[in-house]
């Protein structure tokens, strides 16, 4: 991401403070894993959004109009020996330089500074409980202040949610956010073809997901963008299924929820198909319905359409398919009024995709559906799950079925940024066909 990018997102957030206000926000804490062990490192996605600084530690402050600068970040000092055991620092020095921070102190002059800067400030804008260590440190800043307001020193009388302007910043993508997203999309999509390539009956989920995270990071993605589900036969009716610890069998659907993260940008697609490379009668049936909903609900992906409007085109195409097959009786308007369709589809039709796999911003406004607009992404993923309820025919039992898209709102419809993932019955098959000779 270019250094003008963080500095143009710098100035609409200070742009929106206006004068006398401060924002501060801290980095995520380093996670530990067990004993001495940390989970690998990512930086809490509000402060790369502003800052592309990746270090744990750190805490940016803006000051709009200050006269000595009004970007500042506090950071590790340089350290050579602790950087031998622990990597790279960049230091004030590298802040300064390669941040394009303003002015760069130590972490550990945070105490002793940061309560000048909010002196003489009327609004704070910061979020309280994501960080409940870092809460205690403001409060006893904001206290200390208070309580020395009889000699003369001001304290700030308003806290403003800092998460809320930031969510509305990040809902709407930038041409850089969207070129990691679409690398981000193209990397998951090479990931989902070579899975398909590599199952067959007697593999286990493990090692289809070790396939996925080789794909992600021959593509430059160190990460997923969350944990991997794959789940074969009845774990693909387990929305969440992670423990990917099955052995695949012959004649089960194997359904697969991953996406790689670049540049702290994330993916989510979601490809479901048979393990042997053949679907059966039944499966084919549920697949198509599935799939005609999913296409439904992408064409209603437009400027001006609410966000609700996929959601209804993806329930009136899946209850009706419901009722073809039998496995809903009665009338269809009743049935969506009822809800009926939510015995087999509990979930949503989607969600903002960006930084965050589910990321931020309002889905109402004032009360109403939100309208989409261009620069927003969001998923579009119905499904069905049938596990072995007594009254469905057997045939219909420990089907689990999710077809997931990533889709870019433009000015003139949308784009699907995953569409070179294979979800056409016929396309899927014949892929797994050719995998096998």
């Amino acid at each position: 991401m270019l250094k003008k990018e963080f500095a143009k997102r710098r100035q609409r957030l200070m742009d929106i403070m206006g004068p006398d206000s401060i924002a501060v926000l801290p980095n995520a804490p380093i996670a530990n894993r067990n004993r001495d062990v940390d989970f690998p490192y990512r930086s809490d996605s509000n402060f790369h959004y502003l800052t592309g600084f990746d270090e744990p530690e750190s805490v940016m402050v803006l000051v709009p109009g200050r006269e000595h600068g009004e970007y500042l970040l506090f950071c590790r000092e340089r350290d050579l020996d602790k950087e031998i055991w622990d990597g790279y620092r960049a230091g004030q020095e590298g802040a300064i330089e390669t941040f394009d921070a303003d002015d760069s102190y130590p972490i550990t002059d945070l105490d002793d500074i940061l309560p000048g800067l909010l002196e003489s400030k009327e609004k704070v804008y910061y979020t309280m409980g994501n960080q409940p260590g870092f809460d205690q440190h403001m409060v006893t800043w904001l206290n200390h202040l208070r309580q020395a307001s009889r000699s003369g020193k001001h304290s700030p009388n308003e806290i403003i949610e800092l998460e809320h302007c930031l969510n509305e910043l990040r809902l709407f993508k930038s041409s850089q956010e969207i070129k990691a997203m679409r690398h981000a999309a193209k990397a998951s999509v090479q990931a989902h073809i070579r899975a398909m390539q590599f199952t067959c009956p007697g593999k286990w989920e493990y090692e289809v997901e070790a396939e996925l995270i080789h794909e992600f990071m021959k593509n430059g993605c160190r990460s997923p963008a969350y944990p991997s589900i794959v789940g074969g036969g009845e774990n693909g009716c387990i929305l969440h299924y992670i423990e990917n610890n099955s052995k695949l069998k012959n004649n089960d659907l194997l359904l697969i929820d991953a996406g790689a993260e670049f540049e702290c940008y994330a993916a989510d697609i979601t490809r479901t198909f048979p393990i042997n490379g053949c679907f059966t009668a039944a499966q084919r049936q549920l697949y198509q319905v599935v799939l005609d909903a999913q296409k439904a609900a992408i064409a209603e992906v437009k400027p001006g359409n609410h966000w609700n409007q996929p959601h209804e085109a993806a329930v009136a195409v899946l209850t009706q398919g419901l009722l073809d097959l039998g496995l809903l009786k009665g009338n269809l308007t009743k049935l969506i009024e009822d809800a009926a369709y939510r015995e087999f589809y509990m979930h949503r039709t989607g969600h903002w995709l960006g930084m965050d796999v589910h990321d931020v911003g309002d889905y109402k406004v004032g009360g109403e559906w939100r309208l989409l607009e261009p620069g927003m992404v969001l998923t579009v993923e119905p499904g069905l799950y049938i596990r072995n309820p007594a009254h469905i025919d057997k045939k219909w039992h420990f089907i689990g079925i999710r077809i997931e898209d990533d889709v870019l709102v433009t000015k003139d419809g949308h784009e699907v940024l995953s569409e070179g993932a294979p979800k056409e019955i016929d396309a899927i098959e014949s892929l797994m066909a050719e995998a096998r000779g």
